[in-house]
């Protein structure tokens, strides 16, 4: 599978310390990572397919959570897809690699700033 790739894209990123108080009240959030695919085109003349990766995202921690959406535009050439559940899981992990290595690098940087100590490093 050949990828031509567009840069990262980040919609949304939110830090919010936790708010045990309102969790009582409201509910403890709980973590959740999804990529999702959204076809953008398929062309047959070139045999390409153009679709944008889409990683939401809460991430649940002792002191904080973590929430957003990021995205990219990935041209995939050589090959027709149809709808996004014909991607192996290993295709999904290697469409979905750049935007969890962005989350990571954010997530190290905003954590490091906010606690005032080594950022957290994520794992997936």
């Amino acid at each position: 599978m050949e990828i031509v790739r567009q840069k990262e894209f980040v919609n949304q990123y939110h830090y919010d310390a936790r708010n045990l108080e309102w969790e009582k009240e409201n509910g403890t959030p709980e973590t959740d990572v999804e990529v999702t695919f959204q076809l953008v085109e398929k062309n047959e003349e070139l045999n390409e397919t153009t679709v944008i990766a889409v990683l939401q995202f809460m991430i649940v921690r002792d002191e904080f959570v973590l929430s957003g959406v990021l995205s990219q535009m990935v041209k995939i050439k050589d090959r027709l897809i149809n709808q996004p559940s014909e991607f192996s899981q290993e295709e999904v992990a290697t469409l979905a690699a750049p935007l969890l290595d962005i989350l990571k690098r954010m997530t190290y940087e905003v954590t490091e700033i906010a606690l005032d100590r080594e950022g957290v490093t994520l794992e997936f």
